[in-house]
């Protein structure tokens, strides 16, 4: 398993978080990518959309399955990760970087108080 990223927040539904001042850049955890196996598409947002906290925004489909992309605070999609469309991969071989899924002006970030950190997450990775 690789390393979990200390510079940002997690969710139960393996999905990352990364704040910079109002704005929060989304993307799946390197477990989630390998859960998923060969990811073949990624279905986001237009830029523009309003979001809802806890609230699909998303999919990602792969040979395996489809799974949702979530909200995890609300506010408006500012810019969407296009190399997707051609490359859906990126998640799979750069989850934590290249691959990353939609930056969402949040309107509050008190919806993110209850997440995990980095060691938190890891924890949960390791009970299995």
């Amino acid at each position: 398993m690789s390393a979990v990223p200390d510079d940002r927040k997690y969710t139960q539904t393996h999905e990352w978080l990364l704040v910079e001042g109002q704005v929060v850049t989304v993307g799946i955890t390197q477990y989630a990518a390998d859960e998923l196996t060969d990811i073949t598409y990624v279905e986001l947002p237009e830029t523009g959309t309003d979001v809802a906290a806890v609230s699909a925004m998303g999919e990602i489909e792969s040979v395996k399955a489809t799974s949702d992309i979530v909200a995890h605070v609300s506010g408006k999609v500012i810019e969407i990760n296009g190399a997707l469309a051609d490359e859906p991969g990126l998640v799979n071989t750069d989850p934590f970087g290249r691959g990353w899924m939609v930056k969402v002006q949040a309107d509050d970030l008190s919806a993110l108080e209850g997440l995990m950190d980095a060691s938190a997450y890891a924890a949960l990775l390791s009970e299995g």
